[in-house]
């Protein structure tokens, strides 16, 4: 080939470089092209549930798109994540992630049909819910040092329940068990509803869930509560101490979501996507309406929630393995 054959060929190969070049961000403008939907992993009504429908109206609007809501239940959560793992990696689908998202690999271990961390492309941390842990208004404890003193009294006659095995309540739970030398019976139920009935009849002693539905119940006296996870109260519940207030700061850890794209998503969709959810959890009302059931927001970078998801999934491991657990569904 000769000199000139050469120059002719760079010049094309370079043109096609700049092409290529200018083609991404058109395509990454052209981001949203139809309406996105938040794939929630358990049916409606829970909290995780109840925060993406106050999201999604506010993000419709800073996109210019329909957020449709799409509920798609069972098996802990890893349905609704098989699903967005195999959707198109366009930023159209994206999964409203749970804590079970990092716990699941440890209980479905084989039977899961995805990668954990090599199918996602973490967008943003969405919030918080601190855990409450509860008793009936009948029980004698009045707060946590006082329960677990009772519980120590009777190895193995207290018993706890939780809203499943493998649920951010029964692992903080087991985690306090071991931190407290105290011997606890594990009660799982399949959903909030039926532990909170357990509790409120006197069938188990002690509730450990997320503590948005346990807010209104707390108002209104049907259960008192003993403390809640973290280092600050919540701002639900300002007079209910937190574990760290209780002696035990390593239980600071509550149920989290956040929001998770399929593997291949456009660094730049991702880029605008991290963008506006920021822009929405810092709406004033937003953040009022969410706080009242005990839902903290705040967002990250993708880099910062990838490392939340990657450091639960360790932390809870160890957790399950210290106390030989077993999750299995």
């Amino acid at each position: 080939m000769n000199a000139a054959s050469l120059g002719r060929r760079s010049c094309l190969m370079g043109a096609a470089a700049i092409a290529m070049g200018l083609a991404a961000p058109v395509g990454a403008q052209s981001f949203p092209s139809k309406p996105i939907r938040l794939v929630i992993p358990f049916a409606p009504g829970g909290v995780v549930d109840l925060t993406a429908r106050q999201i999604g109206p506010k993000l419709s609007e800073a996109i210019g798109q329909p957020v449709l809501i799409e509920n798609r239940s069972g098996a802990g959560g890893t349905l609704a994540a098989d699903h967005v793992a195999k959707s198109a990696p366009d930023g159209h689908t994206l999964l409203f992630a749970f804590d079970s998202h990092a716990v699941n690999p440890h209980i479905y271990k084989s039977e899961l049909r995805y990668d954990t961390f090599k199918d996602f492309a973490p967008v943003t941390f969405v919030g918080s819910i601190p855990l409450l842990l509860a008793t009936s208004p009948a029980y004698p404890a009045q707060d946590m040092p006082t329960f677990l003193n009772l519980a120590r009294s009777k190895p193995g006659a207290v018993s706890y329940a939780s809203v499943g095995a493998g649920s951010s309540g029964h692992l903080a739970a087991e985690q306090l068990k071991l931190l407290a030398k105290v011997d606890m019976l594990h009660v799982p139920f399949k959903g909030g509803a039926p532990a909170l009935a357990a509790l409120m009849g006197e069938q188990v002693q002690l509730i450990v869930f997320a503590a948005g539905a346990g807010v209104p119940l707390v108002r209104g006296g049907k259960i008192k509560p003993l403390a809640v996870s973290g280092k600050q109260r919540s701002s639900a519940m300002p007079n209910v101490p937190t574990m760290a207030e209780a002696g035990y700061p390593q239980l600071d850890s509550g149920a989290w979501m956040g929001l998770l794209a399929p593997a291949g998503t456009p660094a730049a969709v991702i880029g605008r996507l991290n963008a506006e959810v920021a822009k929405v959890l810092k709406d004033p009302e937003l953040i009022k309406r969410l706080a009242d059931q005990a839902v903290e927001l705040s967002s990250s970078t993708p880099e910062q929630f990838g490392a939340l998801v990657r450091s639960e999934h360790d932390k809870w491991g160890k957790v399950i393995r210290d106390a030989k657990l077993d999750v299995a569904p």
